[in-house]
């Protein structure tokens, strides 16, 4: 069986990350979460200082998903996200914006910059806990990925 593809969860807030991870854990997923606590840190896990994507689809780093928050330090998820898409080797991962922000510009330039989803984040606890839930049981079980991009486990395992 092929190995499985981590998720990158992009979150500088610790209520927040706390929530997610739990929330992936009850949905039962095997892949590995790693976990960028700003843009920076989410940059170097995905690129070199030189700008050359770090993993290639075939590394076993190179994630499922990226779950990108807008709002974080020192670089923000729009300028991530535009660097993950400017570049040919990280452009076909999957990122869904998991954001508080509802201002229609963060969510027109999403998409603009080839954002997969964008989801603003849901005040009440429960309708959080399962919004994440659903998030990563899509991208990283039920999403069909390019060929030879994503290994993933076989459905119904």
């Amino acid at each position: 069986m092929a190995t499985l593809k981590p998720i990158l969860l992009v979150e500088d807030n610790p209520k927040d990350l706390e929530l997610t991870l739990e929330a992936f854990a009850e949905a039962q997923l095997a892949n590995d979460i790693v976990v960028a606590r700003d843009g920076a840190e989410a940059l170097s896990y995905l690129f070199h200082a030189d700008g050359q994507a770090v993993s290639k689809p075939t590394d076993p780093k190179y994630p499922a998903v990226i779950i990108l928050d807008i709002k974080l330090p020192k670089v923000d998820g729009i300028e991530v996200l535009q660097r993950i898409k400017a570049n040919d080797s990280t452009r076909a991962i999957p990122v869904v914006m998991l954001t508080s922000s509802k201002e229609e510009q963060d969510l027109v330039r999403s998409y603009r910059l080839g954002v997969n989803a964008f989801v603003v984040k849901p005040v009440g606890f429960k309708e959080f806990f399962d919004a994440i839930r659903d998030i990563g049981s899509f991208w990283a079980i039920l999403n069909e990925p390019p060929p030879g991009c994503h290994p993933r486990r076989p459905r119904g395992t």
